[in-house]
């Protein structure tokens, strides 16, 4: 077992890599998105661009993470943070403004990390270039891409503006430079069966990527999404189907991958649907259990040369 998980969970790596708990500090950077810009942005993207709560980009990079260091729950233990380029597309910009963003982040005391989250249709090389110069043995690194299906025909439906075959084209850039990749995946499209998501999963384990996070189909508030599901023109899952559908993909996960999110969050303010979403540790037990239920693992029908991997 990964920890005693069933999963290799990212908060596990990091507290075993740095000996102490290690949080993100959410940063809204005021960068924008092409595809808003262009397309009209994604059906599930609401104004905020997934900004936290409180980042607001009218603020410093630093009183930003101050705001959001202050807003976790006090422990008395060691605590080190990465700075965490969250709402919406981080390298949409000049690769000199990019480094001097990323430069103040870096700044903030105790930062042992840099995690950008972005498009994989806004990653020229010579933002990869400026990013990888940031790579160290110490140092977590990280480019998050919003892969969300292999499958085209669900990027169309979600409005992404982008093909898989970027995707991949982006995550082979960023291995070749030492960086890691974290791919975003949302379970439940509309349009997409069972044997669609497995074979995300499968299409995943192909691609050289560090880690992955899971986030369920969820509405929010002033979405083109929330009009579809509002006329009634699209299902989302039940609680009971995430958590099986959650367990089949992770089980079908190359080992190695850390898993950094097993569902989407929202909060009850902005969030339509589903409600089941805001119960984050019944869901989390949900999940475990129904692996201890299986006895099964990441990785344990993720073929390797025609026998199953074996956990490490």
């Amino acid at each position: 077992m990964y920890d005693g998980k069933a999963y290799y969970f990212f908060g596990d790596y990091l507290r075993e890599k740095f000996g102490c708990r290690v949080l993100k500090l959410p940063i809204n950077a005021g960068l924008s998105c092409p595809n808003r810009n262009t397309e009209g942005g994604c059906v599930f993207c609401s104004e905020d661009g997934s900004a936290a709560p409180y980042a607001y980009s009218q603020d410093s990079i630093t009183l930003q993470m101050e705001a959001a260091k202050n807003n976790f729950r006090r422990a008395d233990e060691e605590t080190k943070y990465i700075a965490y380029f969250q709402a919406y597309t981080n390298t949409y910009s000049s690769a000199a403004n990019l480094q001097k963003l990323y430069n103040e982040a870096l700044g903030y005391p105790n930062i042992v990390g840099l995690m950008i989250a972005t498009r994989p249709d806004c990653l020229p090389d010579d933002i990869i270039d400026t990013i990888g110069n940031y790579c160290r043995k110490d140092f977590e690194l990280w480019i998050e891409i919003g892969m969300q299906s292999c499958h085209d025909k669900s990027l169309a439906f979600l409005n992404r503006g982008h093909s898989h075959k970027e995707t991949v084209d982006a995550a082979r850039r960023i291995s070749s430079k030492g960086i890691k990749s974290c791919v975003h995946i949302i379970l439940g499209i509309p349009g997409e069966t069972w044997h669609d998501m497995m074979a995300t999963a499968e299409e995943v384990s192909t691609i050289p990527v560090s880690g992955i996070k899971l986030h369920h189909l969820h509405v929010i508030n002033g979405t083109k999404l929330d009009e579809m599901y509002k006329r009634k023109e699209i299902a989302l899952l039940s609680m009971r189907e995430y958590v099986s559908t959650v367990c089949d993909f992770i089980e079908r996960l190359r080992p190695d991958i850390l898993v950094h999110r097993l569902f989407g969050d929202r909060s009850q303010k902005t969030l339509c649907a589903p409600l089941w979403g805001q119960h984050k540790g019944t869901l989390i037990k949900a999940i475990e259990d129904e692996f201890e239920r299986r006895v099964t693992y990441q990785g344990f029908l993720h073929n390797t040369n025609g026998r199953c991997a074996v956990m490490r």
